[in-house]
């Protein structure tokens, strides 16, 4: 039986990230899909471990040999996700997840009508705002243009199965894992896994 993929989707700032990683180590059973970008790495992030950095001419030519599952322009860089990244490990039944905005993310489930898709909101404008300036990276420019971004991205929430206020961060997390726990819980999993038990339970 093929994997569950599971899209989160959020704008800048509100927290995908520390959510989707603190999930995840609650719960070994998904795999994250690790994104390519054209876009300089910030401060603190590593080549393979938060992104697969590359150059603007290196990522138009993967898309041009068709290697990408999903891509979009975003904010004037390039974010996409490789096939070998996800196909083989649905396949092969395992849980995917991917990091990804609106756009990506329609794209995907045009292709994987099945998927599970979360997207995050922040609490507040006001919440939103602080969290891009506590990160001390961007100019005011850059905040101005993402803010605006953002409000964008987050007209998108209705595109999708779930939607987190990322409030407090520790109901958040256990939020997603409910998501994540649930969607294991559908009939046709639990009929996969449970052939067995079912067939004696319903033998005359």
């Amino acid at each position: 039986m093929r994997g569950t993929l599971y899209i989160v989707a959020a704008p800048s700032g509100a927290g995908k990230s520390s959510i989707v990683n603190a999930v995840l180590g609650k719960d070994p059973e998904i795999a994250l899909s690790i994104s390519f970008t054209s876009r300089a790495p910030r401060p603190g992030e590593r080549h393979a471990q938060h992104y697969h950095f590359i150059s603007a001419d290196e990522f138009k030519r993967m898309i041009a040999a068709g290697d990408f599952f999903e891509y979009a322009d975003v904010h004037g860089d390039w974010k996409g996700t490789a096939r070998q990244s996800v196909e083989p490990q649905l396949a092969a039944g395992h849980d995917v997840l991917l990091e990804i905005d609106w756009q990506g993310a329609r794209q995907v489930r045009q292709k994987v009508p099945d998927a599970v898709s979360v997207f995050i909101l922040p609490p507040s404008r006001d919440a939103l705002e602080q969290r891009m300036r506590a990160r001390g990276q961007d100019s005011e420019e850059t905040i101005a243009r993402r803010l605006a971004a953002a409000r964008e991205e987050m007209s998108h929430y209705d595109e999708f199965d779930y939607v987190i206020v990322n409030d407090v961060f520790e109901h958040a997390v256990e939020q997603m894992h409910a998501i994540f726990v649930a969607s294991r819980l559908r009939r046709a999993p639990q009929q996969h896994r449970h052939a067995g038990l079912l067939a004696t339970l319903l033998a005359e």
